[in-house]
């Protein structure tokens, strides 16, 4: 896959120097003798003397705290409007002279300008704007009106989270996020709302139902579920059918209607608005870096109750028990297909298994097949077909995943093996031999594909893919295979 790079640039953040004098003022009084009088005068110089060597600054820190939001109560130094380049004298309760020199921004405004666009992490660029926020139907900027004091600045972000992968990111369309005062370029409100917006591409490698939950399904729950649905999903590079797939889940975080940005004309106005989404890992929810602490425990459930299941905890066996555990084989009939399905189906079947054969295809009814994957305690499949489904497993459910030839180990794991651990299911892999690929009927086994599949690594992505994946099928050695399914009927126990 192509290294992570960053799009957009990164505004220059606001600096602020924020520094007040504190000089003790006296009250007027009648000396009685002269000597007195000296003494009293010498006295006030060399206090305002040492006064003005050590002025009180508020330290940087403080600063911080006032761009974050947070106030002392009471305190004028934290709540006040000061204007440009003015200096006040006021007097205090306490009869003291505050002296202000602030050639600065206004502060309470200042406040609100915070960092607007953050491309720092590797996996996902996130802006978010908060105050009028414009959005002109199927266009290309998204617009946050400032005040003329203020610094106009702007971004360009791909609002999807598969970051520097460039074949993804060509189906993404790029947005300019601008914060302007120019009255004559910020478009009227048609609509105008109350709540929060997300907006997101849905492209990349959309209906690849992977990608579909990695890219942009479970960064979404990550992304919307602090609003409790009080948000609204303005989706660009979107298809009707995507949206009909994932309408029960898309409904789940938001109780709005979802807009099809690429379809709308008018004006949409938002007091807080996001661009893109959160991602943390491959099929992965980090809780520490979650709102509420969610993991993938929460956001399989969610997915659960968005397809009305309600098998909840997988069959718990027990000895001379007549009930079998239901096992999923997902079938393909192209790349990375099971050549001798009936062969392992015989199998499983003599081991006790109620084997379900069932296959995974862009078409299929997402509320059937999930119903089909909630009702079996056992799955199975080759890496990257159909997989993906496991979210849908109940808990204690196991996952056997099978990786082809092609040193496929670790991206099986990434993808798919700790998903099912944070899922809390039970995992096994399984890697087949050069006997059960189909490969030794297309290369040479004394050549590179078999002997140095590191040399195909290193040619990227697409070459990998390309041999490993789609011109690979897999004939199951049944008797070596058998130990595993006869593992995942111990997990059950």
């Amino acid at each position: 896959m192509a290294a992570p790079s960053s799009f957009g640039r990164e505004g220059e953040k606001a600096k602020l120097a924020y520094e007040a004098k504190l000089l003790k003022g006296f009250s007027r009084f009648e000396p009685r003798k002269l000597g007195q009088a000296l003494v009293i005068g010498c006295s006030m110089v060399m206090v305002t003397f040492f006064l003005m060597l050590g002025p009180s600054v508020i330290p940087f820190n403080k600063f911080e705290g006032i761009m974050n939001g947070e106030t002392r109560d009471g305190d004028p130094a934290f709540n006040q409007t000061y204007d440009l380049c003015q200096q006040k004298g006021d007097l205090s309760s306490e009869g003291h002279v505050i002296n202000h020199l602030l050639c600065t921004r206004n502060v309470t405004e200042e406040a609100d300008m915070k960092p607007v666009c953050d491309f720092s992490d590797m996996r996902s660029d996130i802006c978010e704007l908060k105050g009028n926020i414009r959005i002109r139907g199927n266009s290309s900027t998204i617009l946050s009106e400032i005040s003329t004091s203020q610094r106009e600045q702007s971004w360009t972000i791909k609002p999807h989270p598969r970051k520097g992968d460039l074949t993804a990111l060509q189906h993404v369309t790029e947005m300019s996020v601008k914060l302007s005062s120019n009255k004559e370029e910020l478009p009227s409100c048609s609509i105008n709302h109350t709540i929060p917006a997300i907006f997101f591409s849905a492209g990349g490698y959309m209906g690849n139902i992977f990608h579909d939950f990695t890219d942009i399904l479970i960064p979404l729950f990550i992304t919307s579920t602090s609003f409790r649905t009080e948000v609204q999903f303005l989706i660009s590079n979107v298809q009707p059918w995507w949206l009909a797939k994932y309408k029960p889940y898309l409904q789940q975080l938001s109780k709005y209607e979802v807009i099809n940005f690429n379809k709308i004309e008018n004006v949409h106005c938002y007091p807080h608005v996001i661009v893109g989404l959160r991602k943390h890992k491959e099929m992965s929810i980090d809780p520490s870096r979650a709102p509420n602490s969610y993991s993938m425990v929460d956001f399989s459930q969610i997915m659960k109750k968005s397809y009305g299941l309600e098998r909840q905890v997988a069959i718990k066996l027990r000895d001379n028990q007549a009930k079998k555990p239901r096992l999923l084989i997902i079938a393909r009939k192209f790349t990375r297909s099971f050549m001798n399905i009936d062969e392992i189906v015989r199998m499983a079947e003599d081991l006790g298994y109620e084997a379900v054969v069932a296959e995974a295809k862009v078409s299929s009814n997402l509320v059937r097949f999930s119903h089909i994957v909630n009702s079996c305690d056992v799955i199975m499949g080759v890496h990257g077909a159909g997989l993906t489904n496991l979210v849908f497993l109940p808990i204690n459910s196991v996952v056997i995943q099978i990786v082809p030839l092609g040193a496929l180990e670790n991206i099986a794991w990434i993808d798919f093996g700790r998903p099912a651990f944070e899922m809390k299911l039970r995992y096994l892999q399984y890697v087949i031999s050069e006997e059960e690929s189909t490969l030794i009927e297309q290369f040479d086994r004394d050549g590179p594909v078999f002997k140095d599949p590191g040399s195909i690594h290193r040619q990227g992505w697409l070459a990998l893919r390309k041999i490993y994946l789609d011109h690979q099928n897999v004939r199951l050695d049944v008797n070596r295979f058998k130990s595993v399914l006869i593992q995942a009927i111990q997990f059950l126990h």
